[in-house]
């Protein structure tokens, strides 16, 4: 058995699990490493399963040159095993002696080594005619840009000349974001101890408690990590605390809490708020909250609850400050979960709006008069972000859009977007609203002070 088979298999199995059965990729990961003792094996799995996600297209359109004819359902890690392989010899540049023995090889720990000749030519076929074939796939998917036709047609819809930006990021990996516990370090006294272990990283110009590690590392490996130094947390989250502006005394509301960066930074930050009430619908994911809050030695209350049916949570004392990170169609972070390109549809999106206006009409009533609600996504799409936010406004003559800046992005309606990409960060939305007392102008006034 060639060294590497059994990676490549599970790299198969993976890509089998999330794009013919739909499961996510995190879970299809937590599912395959565990069965691959080496380090270096987990690792060759990940960068083939991403990177195949990542350029499905060209590699689907490259795999159909190749062979004659489909392969039959029946084999499906077989023709997934084929797009691991070219990922390997043209995404990851791996030497041809590196993969193609191993991979071929890999058919047989799938159950098919009638199959291990017939992925060896097809992949010593690919290296003869790198450029042809290369080149030809190119132009057949160079519109689609690695995206299905729905999401493209919505990005340019939305982002015009910057949306080609959009969709070049979308398919480059993201950088591995901490956030600094500034309680107990600072951003260079972190990034001094991570150097002194080997793990160079560096600071971000636009957020004092952000660093970037050069290159992954398990968390729970890096020093500081175990003790509450700092936590992974991409750098355009990192802005939630200055938007909110917690004073001392507040009661605090984290809506959709798991898996707990929002709670933790918030009472990490300074001011931290008197009280922190952290729901989540998942009683899995809120154990990831407390699992969170326990290692960083912070405290919030914390319940399993739908924010949107506050009668069954709320003591009815009215909160100061709500975070409202709602649930999106994730499309500012694929980059960092490519497989979302492929799972979300098109048909998600009225559904996810219709959530979004549900929590916060529902939240809305609980704010003190004077109180802010922070809204964000991770998506791009404006009917989930400003046009979500817009209509909010209209509705609500108490609700007024305060004005603000972020060193990243621009201006989106009555919010702010952070296209992917841009400082290195992930897609992101902010939308800040104060409770107003009496009648007011209608909603969409942007309030002529920074958060």
């Amino acid at each position: 058995m060639s060294a590497g088979a059994a990676a490549r298999a599970e790299a198969a199995r993976v890509l089998v699990a999330v794009l013919d059965r739909g499961r996510s990729l995190r879970a299809a990961l937590a599912r395959a490493l565990p069965r691959l003792a080496d380090a270096r094996d987990r690792a060759l799995v990940e960068a083939i399963v991403f990177e195949v996600l990542r350029r499905r297209l060209t590699y689907q359109a490259l795999r159909a040159a190749l062979l004659e004819r489909a392969l039959p359902g029946r084999v499906r890690e077989v023709a997934a095993l084929l797009l691991a392989g070219l990922a390997q010899l043209e995404g990851l540049g791996m030497p041809e002696y590196a993969v193609v023995d191993a991979t071929a090889e890999a058919a047989r720990q799938l159950r098919q080594p009638h199959l291990v000749g017939l992925v060896n030519a097809v992949l010593r076929r690919f290296v003869r005619e790198h450029d042809r074939l290369c080149a030809a796939a190119a132009a057949g998917v160079a519109g689609q840009c690695e995206h299905p036709d729905w999401l493209r047609r919505i990005i340019e819809q939305d982002w015009g000349g910057q949306a080609g930006a959009v969709l070049a990021a979308n398919n480059v990996p993201a950088p591995q974001w901490l956030r600094v516990n500034l309680r107990r370090q600072t951003a260079g006294q972190c990034i001094q101890a991570l150097a002194q272990a080997g793990v160079p990283a560096r600071p971000s110009p636009h957020c004092e408690s952000a660093i970037a590690l050069y290159r992954r590392s398990a968390p729970g490996a890096l020093p500081g990590f175990a003790d509450g130094g700092f936590s992974v947390q991409d750098l355009a989250a990192q802005f939630m605390p200055r938007l909110l502006a917690c004073a001392p005394g507040d009661r605090v509301l984290d809506a959709c809490a798991a898996p707990g960066g929002k709670t933790a930074h918030l009472l990490e930050h300074e001011p931290a708020p008197a009280e922190v009430l952290a729901l989540d619908i998942d009683p899995v994911r809120l154990r990831r909250v407390a699992e969170t809050l326990a290692r960083l030695q912070l405290r919030a209350t914390l319940r399993e609850a739908d924010a949107g049916t506050p009668g069954q949570w709320w003591d009815g004392v009215p909160l100061q400050r709500i975070v409202l990170d709602a649930p999106c169609s994730g499309t500012g972070v694929i980059r960092r979960q490519p497989d979302i390109k492929w799972h979300r549809r098109e048909s998600d999106l009225p559904v996810l709006e219709a959530a979004q206006a549900r929590l916060l009409e529902a939240l809305w009533p609980l704010l003190a008069p004077g109180g802010r609600l922070v809204y964000a996504t991770c998506s791009v799409l404006k009917a989930e972000n400003e046009r979500q936010i817009d209509a909010f406004l209209l509705r609500h003559r108490d609700a007024l859009a305060l004005a603000f800046e972020l060193p990243l992005g621009r201006r989106s309606g009555a919010g702010w977007q952070i296209l992917p990409g841009e400082g290195e960060a992930d897609g992101f939305f902010y939308a800040v609203l104060e409770r107003r007392t009496g009648r007011g102008r209608t909603g969409g006034v942007h309030a002529g002070h920074h958060a």
